[in-house]
């Protein structure tokens, strides 16, 4: 019977610690990913409520530094170096720190995301851009915080931050021109050392055609720039392609070339794979 109870008691004991009660939020996070034009903008914030209340100069007093949200920092990143009021933004993550008054805002994109509400000690060295913006008015109030992008644009949008009665918007400009160009360029340049590379390397490793790996290896070899070395682990996979191709005096040759760019990056790995495929390959 004692055993019996204990280990119903165990059981419980174990359930209870377990458990775990789900209530709803009192500010759901929420996370928005917006592409524009070629750049990547994720926003990442908590959603506080209205509920009844004077949000702007009462919840949120004027003329001090507001978190943007609720809970962790406010977060905006993005893929590509944006622009923001002639200021250069640098591509990455930012926290988003405002500073709410009656007819101007303060938009700060801080560099120091890990603060759970505004930084202890504000540092003016991890400000990477602060602009100053005029709230608009909203003739339909918004409940809950809404942190979303607008005015979308190849090159352009807006951040914008609405709630209660109050909107601000602040403009970045994206390069896509810039990204698009480069794009092209590369396209029509037609395909890299790497590229030919990775599909030597594929065809070689799912026993694909083997003649066209050794074509696809030779072409990436031939693309070394005039005075520079080519790379020993092009070498190495072109070796590797001989051997199975049959060609062990064409492999043996290429390894030896391979093992002497291995050794002078002091690669001992590399070195140790040559070794041992000349070795093998030398069997009669």
């Amino acid at each position: 019977m004692k055993r019996i109870i204990f280990v119903l008691a165990t059981i419980i004991a174990s359930y209870v610690l377990n458990a775990q009660v789900k209530t709803p939020q009192s500010s759901p996070h929420s996370t928005l990913a917006q592409v524009v034009g070629l750049t990547d903008v994720t926003v990442d914030y908590s959603r506080p409520s209205a509920k009844g209340r004077v949000v702007f100069g009462e919840l949120v007093p004027f003329g001090k530094l507001w978190r943007t949200g609720a809970n962790a920092n406010t977060t905006v990143s993005f893929s590509e170096d944006v622009v923001i009021n002639g200021t250069t933004l640098k591509k990455g993550k930012y926290a988003l720190f405002t500073t709410p008054k009656a007819d101007m805002w303060e938009v700060v994109f801080y560099t120091d995301t890990d603060n759970w509400g505004t930084p202890e000690e504000w540092d003016a060295n991890k400000v990477a851009v602060l602009v100053n913006v005029d709230p608009t008015v909203l003739n339909n109030p918004v409940e809950s915080l809404t942190v979303s992008i607008g005015n979308l644009t190849n090159d352009s949008a807006t951040l914008d931050i609405a709630w209660e009665k109050t909107m601000v918007s602040v403009k970045f400009d994206v390069p896509t021109q810039k990204a698009a160009l480069a794009s092209i360029e590369k396209v029509l340049a037609g395909p890299t050392a790497g590229d030919y590379f990775s599909s030597a390397q594929y065809l070689f490793q799912s026993n694909g055609d083997l003649n066209k790996a050794l074509e696809y290896v030779n072409k990436a070899t031939s693309m070394t720039k005039a005075g520079a070395e080519t790379p020993f682990w092009y070498l190495r996979q072109k070796s590797l392609i001989q051997g199975k191709l049959g060609d062990k005096a064409g492999a043996i040759a290429t390894a030896k070339l391979s093992l002497a760019g291995a050794e002078k990056a002091k690669n001992n790995d590399y070195v140790k794979m040559n070794n041992d495929s000349i070795k093998e390959w030398s069997k009669k």
